[in-house]
């Protein structure tokens, strides 16, 4: 199984990748409850290639590559036109990204260490489906009320925030304990 690459966690995953267009184009002509039906099947093809995966052994290098790169395009996709009609939701793409290229260097330093990658942890699960929330909240509620939109976009903040200060001393700890292990050596 671990070569393989059209298992159903992995077709799912190029899914949701093939998505993000239809649903930037969506967003961009206006139609925001059909952009809203396509996040949401994102977001459900995404629980269930994680539940497949796991629970019928089909867990791939492919896979685990995939299924973070196609949540993180689709929010990524999703803030920019999000934040095209709403100022408050730019900061959140901004700290989104900023987020995405620390942790992106974290887990190539471990990488490298390692070669291999790990699985994602309850705050980061934690951050995407507040990320997914607030972001349909936005798409389906168009005009939403400013004090609304900033309360949702400070908590997304916060946990994002969050999230990457744990994983940072998370992984920190993991290149800490490598380092001393290759020292041993």
């Amino acid at each position: 199984m671990k070569n393989k690459i059209f298992t159903i966690p992995n077709i799912l995953s190029f899914f949701r990748l093939a998505l993000i267009p239809f649903i930037v184009w969506m967003l961009l002509v206006g139609q925001n409850i059909v952009a809203m039906i396509f996040v949401v099947l994102s977001a459900l093809t995404d629980v269930v290639d994680g539940y497949v995966a796991r629970h019928f052994n089909q867990i791939t290098p492919l896979g685990k590559a995939l299924d973070p790169i196609a949540d993180k395009l689709t929010l990524l996709a999703v803030l920019i036109c999000t934040a095209l009609t709403n100022q408050t939701v730019l900061v959140l793409l901004i700290i989104f990204v900023v987020k995405e290229f620390i942790m992106g260097i974290e887990g190539l330093v471990i990488l490298k260490l390692t070669g291999t990658t790990y699985s994602a942890l309850w705050y980061g699960k934690a951050s995407t489906v507040l990320l997914y929330a607030s972001l349909l909240v936005h798409i389906v509620w168009v005009d939403i009320l400013p004090v609304v939109s900033t309360v949702l976009v400070s908590i997304c903040n916060a946990m994002v925030l969050f999230s990457l200060l744990m994983y940072t001393i998370h992984n920190v700890k993991r290149i800490v304990a490598i380092k001393k292990q290759q020292n041993q050596k």
